[in-house]
Parts: C-alpha cells; sequence; structure tokens
C-alpha cells in the first residue's frame, strides 16, 4: 500500500473520529523545550512532515485506570500511548505500532535514554529491507530524535519507544518496528520520564481506550522500517 493511501486512509478515519470525541484538550509543540541540536536537525529533516490526524494528535485527556503519576501506558492496540498525570489525567500521544510492538507485553522499566540515536538494523531488516547495518544519528534515521529501552528484570526486552521518519503512519501498523511517536512527540515524552520510569505495555486486545479507531490499513505495506 503506497504512503499516499495510508495517509488518506488516517486522514479520513480522523474525520470520521473528531465529530464523536469528548472534550480534548489538545497540545501544540513548544519548541522552547527543544535543544539547539533538536532545532538544528528537525530543520534539515527531508521527509515530508505530515499532519498528524486529530484523534492521534498530543492532548490532555481523562484517564480512568490506575497506573501511578509518572508512568508510561502502551496500548498498541488502538495506538495509542499515555504518559498519566496527576487527578485522573494523562497525556496521550498517537503511535505507530509495528509486528515487534505486539510481540512483547508486560511492566517493564526504561532502562536507557538516547538522544538522536544510531540504527542498527536486526539481520532480517536488513535481508528484507535492503538496509546498512548501520545508520548514524540524523534528521531522518528511523529511530528518530529519541529512543527509550524498555528492560523487565534486568534485560533488554528489546522493547523500544522512539522517534519516526514517517509520521504518516501515526495511528497505523505497518510492516516492522516497535512504537514510534512523531519526533516532536518523542522529545516531550523524553523529557517528562527518567531512567526507571514504569511502563505498563498492555496485551493485545486488552486495551481500553475511550477511541478505538478501526484504521483500514492494519499490516500496512510498501517500505517501512
Amino acid at each position: 500500500m503506497s504512503s499516499l493511501k495510508v495517509t488518506l486512509g488516517i486522514l479520513a478515519a480522523g474525520l470520521m473520529l473528531s465529530g464523536c470525541m469528548q472534550a480534548t484538550t489538545y497540545e501544540a509543540t513548544n519548541t522552547a523545550n527543544f535543544k539547539p541540536r533538536d532545532k538544528e536537525l528537525l530543520a534539515k529533516t527531508t521527509y515530508v512532515k505530515t499532519p498528524v490526524a486529530e484523534p492521534f494528535r498530543r492532548a490532555i485527556v481523562e484517564y480512568h485506570r490506575k497506573e501511578a503519576p509518572g508512568s508510561i501506558v502502551v496500548d498498541s492496540d488502538n495506538h495509542y500511548l499515555y504518559y498519566v498525570l496527576n487527578d485522573g489525567k494523562a497525556i496521550r500521544y498517537g503511535i505507530t505500532v509495528g509486528e515487534e510492538a505486539m510481540a512483547w507485553s508486560g511492566i517493564a522499566k526504561v532502562g536507557s535514554m538516547t538522544e538522536w540515536p544510531a540504527w542498527h538494523p536486526t539481520p532480517g531488516e536488513i535481508s528484507r529491507l535492503g538496509v546498512p547495518t548501520f545508520v548514524a544519528p540524523g534528521p531522518d534515521n528511523p529511530m528518530g530524535s529519541r529512543a527509550m529501552y524498555l528492560y523487565s528484570g534486568g534485560k533488554d526486552t528489546l522493547f523500544r519507544i522512539h522517534g519516526t521518519n514517517q509520521p504518516e503512519y501515526i495511528g497505523a501498523s505497518i510492516s516492522s518496528g516497535c512504537i514510534r511517536m512523531t519526533n516532536e512527540d518523542v522529545i516531550d515524552l523524553y523529557n517528562r520520564v527518567k531512567l526507571g520510569t514504569i511502563v505498563v505495555v498492555l496485551e493485545p486486545k486488552h486495551g481500553d481506550s475511550p477511541y478505538k479507531p478501526q484504521m483500514a490499513l492494519q499490516g500496512g505495506g510498501g517500505t517501512t522500517y
């Protein structure tokens, strides 16, 4: 499926859902929180900065689950990541989900954090996508502007939350990858979390987000990382 079809599908879903969503406080990106390197590299990106469909824009929402403030909840089924606040609120971010993101669930901690990470493709990705064995940090690196690596029992789960150079897929499932956020959103989340932050990754079919957008794009297609 072409990137254009994916983008049109996400935007159409956004239009259909925007009329039935409850009151939501959307958050604009505050570039004052960007570091000089962030501003420099984001200005050099060559990917198309496709607008995120309304249901997947960063927002302050009512949050009914019982996770402690300061923790992260990943609802892969519904393409949302929540950063839990006080007083029954959370920041909700739209995410892209890949096969790896559906392969692990449970409770983990942020065990490592990196700004503008390098990308080390797996052997499967190298074989399937024809990519090099190493991609240096930069504005068009598929890992994006930030990465948070999740550990459980002291071991790397190989589950990551990171940026993306394909914002057109926010709200969709694609062929590979973990949890991706727009570069702007992942910088915002990164600035809020710390090493040891608890991350709850919900099992498939256990997500209970109040909005359940059914994308016609599940499984994605085309060349994705």
